[in-house]
């Protein structure tokens, strides 16, 4: 086998990290969730540490990731059709529990096929996201302004977490850290109407020239007068600002108003992301 996996944050990243950051748009996922590891630990993401893993053909270099920060699924770089088989032969011979995974489509839908083929577990695609890029900020018109989020708005930033996760029928998470840890980078921005928050874009620390864009919510009794377009056009104005060469978001493709918004806000399509459940029937974390 030629994947080598470890908990060690550091060792990955000598080991992978040029690999992931030579396409940062691509691995946006992986290479920020790279990064909130090596600011916040290896359990950064739950109790269970990560499990990181690396790909190395024999006399090549570097050319397959995965990182894995259980209950999640596990995140899947791109990689040639021997990385994916030979990933999924070293994960049925470890025996790790393996709740899903994301990944560009081709990749996540090989992977599936393969882990269905040798495993026999079903897979259920939960998701279907599409990858956008900035091509140029518009203008938005919704009343109020944008304003950095403080440590003061910490418990209304954690109650819109939750209600943005209750929506999506998703488990709720103990996001504490990690709303301190973008306060504490800027990484949260709100959009305010006389005084009062009416919406929330945020975005990752900047990797390799690359930003993300998440999350994105406003609550539904403010829904309707473009105030996350304005949130997300404001977080991205502060990600351009500070110096990212690519801004990217992603969008659930069964929720045509997210996708508006980002359209709206000037962020063109680019590729195809699955997130797929194996076994439980259930939506992965």
């Amino acid at each position: 086998m030629n994947w080598g996996t470890t908990s060690d944050v550091a060792r990955f990243d000598a080991i992978a990290g040029d690999f992931l950051r030579s396409r940062p748009v691509e691995n946006t996922v992986l290479v920020t969730v790279l990064e909130a590891l090596r600011a916040r630990g290896a359990a950064a993401y739950g109790d269970t540490p990560a499990v990181l893993g690396s790909w190395m053909p024999p006399g090549g270099c570097v050319s397959g990731a995965f990182v894995h920060t259980p209950p999640f699924p596990m995140l899947l770089s791109l990689m040639p059709q021997q990385g994916v088989r030979e990933l999924v032969q070293a994960l049925k011979a470890g025996g790790r529990p393996l709740p899903g995974v994301t990944a560009r489509r081709e990749i996540a839908e090989d992977f599936a096929a393969r882990w269905r083929a040798a495993t026999g577990t079903d897979f259920t695609v939960w998701e279907r996201r599409r990858l956008y890029r900035l091509d140029r900020i518009r203008p938005a018109s919704a009343s109020g302004r944008a304003r950095p989020a403080a440590p003061a708005d910490r418990d209304l930033l954690l109650a819109w977490y939750h209600s943005a996760e209750r929506e999506i029928r998703e488990r709720p998470g103990d996001h504490g850290a990690a709303v301190d840890d973008r306060i504490g980078y800027g990484g949260l921005t709100l959009w305010e109407r006389d005084g009062v928050p009416v919406s929330l874009a945020g975005r990752t620390r900047m990797v390799a020239g690359m930003v993300r864009i998440a999350p994105i919510y406003t609550p539904p009794e403010h829904r309707g007068h473009g105030y996350g377009v304005a949130a997300s056009a404001a977080v991205s104005r502060a990600a351009v600002d500070a110096g990212a060469e690519e801004v990217v978001v992603f969008a659930d493709l069964a929720n045509p108003a997210g996708i508006a918004v980002h359209q709206r806000v000037g962020y063109q399509p680019l590729d195809d992301y699955l997130v797929i459940s194996f076994g439980t029937g259930r939506r992965p974390r």
